[in-house]
């Protein structure tokens, strides 16, 4: 039932850095370079998928895995922020294989492909934290 919990304010804190993801990338691909088909595919994706790494590690420290924190400081933060970082590049490559492919063979927008394509990367993202990153002590 725990993790059930823990799963779920997992999801619900995804959502504010989904809603950075999205932003970042619908301004850098169809806002200030809609004609720059690399900014589409990989550009807006690596800079908004780190804009998103930000905000979901800070709600992560502060609320979803809070009790395994212990005292909270700089230093605490930012040592488990560069291994989160190294995480998430792993799901970002995750990311970017069905964001391709749905990109590519589908032609959806890009903020549909980002969408579809956080599924997979979002269950990857949940197992690391939880045996991982914020493991217990």
């Amino acid at each position: 039932m725990k993790k059930l919990l823990r799963f779920l304010k997992f999801s619900l804190s995804t959502l504010g850095g989904t809603a950075v993801d999205c932003l970042v990338m619908w301004l850098l691909a169809e806002v200030l370079f809609p004609q720059v088909e690399i900014v589409g595919l990989f550009l807006a994706p690596t800079i908004s998928f780190e804009c998103a790494v930000f905000t979901n590690f800070t709600l992560a420290y502060f609320f979803v895995w809070s009790d395994r924190v212990g005292q909270r400081s700089t230093s605490g933060y930012f040592k488990r922020f560069l291994p989160y970082n190294i995480s998430c590049i792993a799901a970002f490559l995750i990311k970017m294989i069905p964001f391709v492919l749905i990109r590519h063979f589908a032609g959806f927008n890009v903020v549909v492909c980002n969408l579809l394509a956080l599924i997979f990367s979002g269950i990857f993202n949940f197992v690391i934290n939880e045996w991982f990153i914020f493991k217990k002590k």
